[in-house]
């Protein structure tokens, strides 16, 4: 079962998930990228640009999912080199701090609590988010385009591209395309019709929605919210 709680980091989700059932899962893209936990090890899920299937891996889960554009500063790693990857965090920090950090997760009253604690404390040694990053995303998140985003925010376009790049994992319009995609989602979840969906959030039509959806998520809009 999954369930989530808002952290205490602002922006951020607390979240853990313990499949009941065997089976692929499928984790959309969501422009976030995510601290894990899974059975005693420690990982890092990057931004994802097409649904990322679980098929073949089990056990109990926990994560913590920063908001987009924080996790790179909290890494020490840009955003698009861990673009449509899942990495032991190993890879990316000193084994020996790596240690030390999953001894005191798995030590924790629960491993998500664990995890929040460790990024609690690193992101107040690394200090704050740039801001603009988050006028990024909720510029786009409102459905602005990216040249009138950059021109908003007084950045040229290749700036923009770069900061996204190193803060997302891709680039500026990419990341539109992902959030569109959530918030057509989480219309349709809610009962709207495809077509209206289609028109709220800026597809031309109900056909370019379905083509999205099917391009991003590996299914069509009506297997998603059937939940296969």
């Amino acid at each position: 079962m999954y369930v989530e709680r808002t952290s205490r980091l602002g922006g951020a989700v607390v979240w853990t998930d313990s499949p009941s059932r065997p089976g692929a899962g499928r984790v959309l893209p969501d422009g976030c990228m995510d601290l894990l936990w899974n059975e005693g090890r420690l990982m890092v899920a990057g931004p994802d640009t097409r649904a990322y299937v679980t098929e073949g891996v089990s056990g109990s889960w926990a994560g913590l999912r920063f908001f987009p554009g924080q996790a790179p500063g909290f890494l020490g790693v840009p955003a698009h080199e861990l673009r449509d990857r899942r990495v032991d965090l190993a890879e990316l920090w000193s084994p020996a701090v790596v240690r030390r950090l999953t001894a005191r997760v798995n030590a924790a009253d629960d491993p998500a609590s664990g995890l929040e604690e460790v990024v609690l404390e690193r992101a107040a040694e690394v200090g704050r988010t740039d801001p603009v990053l988050r006028q990024v995303v909720e510029a786009l998140e409102a459905g602005r385009a990216v040249a009138v985003t950059a021109d908003e925010l007084g950045l040229g376009a290749r700036q923009l591209h770069r900061k996204s790049l190193a803060a997302f994992g891709y680039g500026p319009k990419t990341l539109a395309r992902v959030l569109r995609l959530q918030r057509a989602l989480a219309l349709a979840r809610d009962g709207v019709p495809f077509a209206e969906t289609a028109a709220r959030t800026g597809y031309s039509d109900q056909a370019h929605l379905a083509r999205d959806v099917r391009d991003l998520a590996g299914l069509s809009l009506g297997e998603l919210l059937g939940g296969r």
